[in-house]
């Protein structure tokens, strides 16, 4: 193309001149980010819109704090909106995340949360034109509309839905083009609910956003966790944590549709290795056996128990490749 139209072109240029990608902010497994990004080191993509969304005690929060204890190791700027009131310094820190280097806000309404993380941005821009920003937004489920939030009483009508779903079309139209113009990552946090008599297909629906909000996301991710069969426990049948799975629903950064599995210790976290031996089955570098794996392209052999004191240990031989796949 003509260098001479080029120039006279104000808001356009070449497709071959765009980044490619702006980055990525691992989860704190390895498992979740081979399935958002198809790396094992990546994870949530910076420029685009994230979603964990699933029922309560699903381990959302927990994701959205390891993306953000991961982005301070990066000296990225992080931020969250709390418009659940339920964050603490004490559970930051217990996850490995500096409440010092954490901006917080607590915002009353939707539109009020959404105003806040712009201004937050357009702030830091102007001191700091390029270091990635990392916003965690906790819940959309939980913020109200200013109309329900102005509202005289408690009585619900039946256009209260409508309204915070017209807002949330409203406020991401504004947010999502400040996503990659600022190199910013948006994790939203949501929540699912049952609709009422449904006798086939799934109940589920999101808490919040409507219809747009699913638009906008760059990755949406769901939170499974039984409340019964997926309980982690000691020895004294204590509950110690919880497992459960992660699917991806959509996808912009790699192949949607995938799922992985995840753990969660309350004591410790999440357990970074977990669900990782099922992807390297499907991707062939290790194959299995019984209860027996083996490294491809060499004799080495080991149990599931075994994989993740193994790989740490530089000393074991024929791991060289799967340390370097983890960036270990």
């Amino acid at each position: 193309m003509d260098n001479a139209v080029l120039k006279r072109l104000k808001n356009a240029g070449l497709l071959s001149e765009q980044v490619p990608d702006m980055g990525f902010v691992s989860t704190g497994s390895f498992a979740l980010n081979k399935i958002i990004s198809g790396d094992y080191t990546k994870g949530i993509p910076i420029g685009m819109i994230t979603q964990f969304h699933g029922e309560a005690s699903t381990a959302k929060t927990v994701f959205a704090t390891h993306v953000l204890k991961e982005a301070q190791s990066m000296g990225y700027y992080t931020i969250l909106v709390d418009s659940e009131n339920a964050y603490n310094a004490e559970f930051a820190k217990h996850l490995g995340l500096d409440p010092k280097k954490l901006v917080y806000a607590a915002p009353e309404t939707l539109e009020d949360c959404f105003q806040v993380i712009e201004d937050a941005i357009t702030t830091i821009r102007e001191v700091d034109k390029d270091t990635p920003i990392v916003v965690a937004y906790d819940s959309i489920a939980v913020s109200p509309s200013k109309v329900e939030y102005e509202a005289e009483g408690y009585e619900a009508h039946n256009m209260q839905g409508a309204i915070r779903a017209k807002s949330t079309g409203a406020c991401l139209r504004k947010i999502n083009p400040l996503m990659r113009k600022h190199k910013v990552a948006l994790i939203i946090i949501n929540q699912i609910r049952n609709k009422v008599g449904v006798m086939y297909g799934s109940p589920d629906t999101m808490a919040a956003g409507g219809k747009s909000l699913e638009y906008y996301l760059g990755v949406n991710l769901k939170c499974i966790s039984n409340k019964t069969s997926d309980l982690l426990k000691d020895d004294h049948k204590r509950v110690t944590g919880i497992k459960g799975t992660v699917r991806n629903t959509k996808n912009k950064c790699s192949i949607p549709f995938r799922e992985c599995e995840f753990e969660l210790m309350y004591n410790e976290g999440l357990n970074a290795y977990a669900g990782t031996l099922k992807q390297l089955e499907a991707d062939g570098l290790v194959s299995r056996s019984g209860a027996w794996y083996s490294v491809a392209g060499t004799e080495k052999k080991f149990q599931s128990k075994d994989f993740e004191t193994m790989l740490l240990n530089p000393e074991t031989e024929g791991f060289e490749g799967l340390r370097k796949l983890f960036g270990l």
